[in-house]
């Protein structure tokens, strides 16, 4: 049967798309006024503000338990909306088609980017409260961390953060804005533009994910070092991404909504096979650090694994590994799972809950070697950075078009099949 977005995406009877006409009218696939998610910026907004009041409240009698919480709750946040901005950066860079008609869901999550600049400031507060090498006598007394002073100390780190958040924010905001601009004017060159500012932009992100991960997760245990830290906190993003623009598409799209008829089981089954390779490529890129790791026995390289082998973290790594990787594993490799859309959703769900517990377990056996620490501060400042990244992703969408509309490739993606 024939694809009614299809249909009306065709602007000549020959199937291509009339020039200087959007595909698709934007008012078909804009969030209507009922819609459940037009209620995701005000609740948003007021969960997310009474629970980082609460967070601050009850986190100043354990100031170190406060900032871990909401350092793995910042990053968790983050990483989604830099998988937002990958997302879009790679789809473009690839030329790929398939991906138009969920684009955009990507496109506002990356544009939630701007909010983290405000975020990170408690951080830059409180950096000695989690990163030792701020103590300058104990940096003094530890000829490693002298040697790295040239790199690790306050002024630098937080011109680097500066520059990373900015990047990121900028990055995001014009790859969306201009994505919004060819709704009305259907420019086949914007196409080509994004096309072609995409792959130096791949690039940059490449290069201050990296050092981020660096300077915001592997300083906090500053003697050791992984060369491919960056690229495993990618794989994380990654995952993240794929699980949230899937889930996105099938709320946007459940009964009459307004991406009904446009995503199709096509779209979800590739958005499946991604997240299963990305499963696997996290997998490899952990395995192939504890590897090497192991492999090699050196002290000042082992010591991060072996704080994570004892003291109660054992059983966390191993929930890791099976929440990560071996359950996901025999789950996404089905095609039934790819296609249906509850399989589909519960599996993106799990995959969500261990990306954060990846975080934790990069985080707080730095903070707490002594084992893992049960602390509803990490739900509340989760809640709350999350309540806010709700708020602003609701803002987002309530902008006309959930789908780009004035792409030339929309009814490519509109009419695909997996072979």
């Amino acid at each position: 049967m024939e694809n009614p977005a299809v249909r009306q995406a065709q602007g000549s009877p020959g199937g291509h798309p009339e020039p200087g006409r959007p595909h698709l009218a934007a008012a078909r696939v804009a969030l209507p006024a009922g819609h459940p998610l037009r209620r995701l910026l005000p609740v948003g907004a007021a969960v997310g503000l009474l629970a980082l009041v609460a967070t601050f409240a009850l986190g100043l009698a354990q100031p170190r338990q406060l900032w871990a919480s909401y350092l793995v709750a910042f990053l968790f946040w983050l990483t989604l909306a830099l998988g937002g901005l990958f997302f879009v950066l790679v789809q473009f860079a690839a030329r790929a088609g398939w991906s138009v008609a969920v684009r955009r869901i990507a496109e506002h999550v990356a544009g939630t980017l701007p909010l983290f600049v405000l975020l990170f400031v408690p951080l830059a507060l409180s950096l000695d409260e989690l990163f030792p090498w701020t103590d300058a006598a104990a940096t003094a007394a530890d000829p490693l961390l002298a040697a790295k002073g040239a790199f690790l100390n306050q002024d630098f780190f937080l011109l680097r953060a500066a520059f990373y958040l900015l990047a990121w924010a900028a990055l995001g905001w014009w790859f969306r804005r201009r994505s919004l601009a060819q709704d009305v004017s259907a420019d086949p060159r914007t196409t080509r533009l994004l096309q072609s500012v995409s792959a130096p932009a791949l690039v940059l992100y490449a290069i201050t994910l990296t050092y981020a991960s660096f300077d915001w997760i592997m300083s906090l245990e500053p003697r050791w070092y992984s060369t491919i830290f960056g690229v495993y906190l990618f794989a994380g993003c990654a995952v993240a991404i794929f699980a949230a623009v899937a889930l996105g598409a099938i709320l946007l799209e459940r009964r009459g909504g307004p991406l009904e008829g446009i995503v199709t089981a096509e779209h979800y089954h590739d958005l499946g096979k991604l997240l299963f390779g990305f499963v696997v490529f996290w997998a490899y890129i952990g395995f192939s650090q504890y590897m090497l790791i192991w492999y090699g026995n050196i002290p000042e390289e082992t010591v991060w694994f072996a704080r994570r082998l004892e003291h109660g973290w054992l059983a966390v790594s191993v929930t890791l590994a099976l929440a990560h990787f071996v359950l996901p594993f025999f789950y996404f490799i089905l095609v039934r799972t790819k296609r249906n859309r509850v399989l589909l959703a519960a599996g993106c769900l799990w995959l969500l809950a261990a990306h954060w517990l990846d975080l934790y377990w990069l985080v707080m056996p730095a903070v707490f070697p002594q084992g893992p620490p049960v602390s509803l501060l990490d739900l509340l400042a989760w809640l709350g950075i999350g309540g806010l990244f709700v708020a602003v992703l609701g803002a987002l969408l309530r902008r006309p078009a959930l789908v780009p509309v004035g792409d030339p490739r929309l009814p490519e993606s509109l009419s695909f099949e997996n072979m």
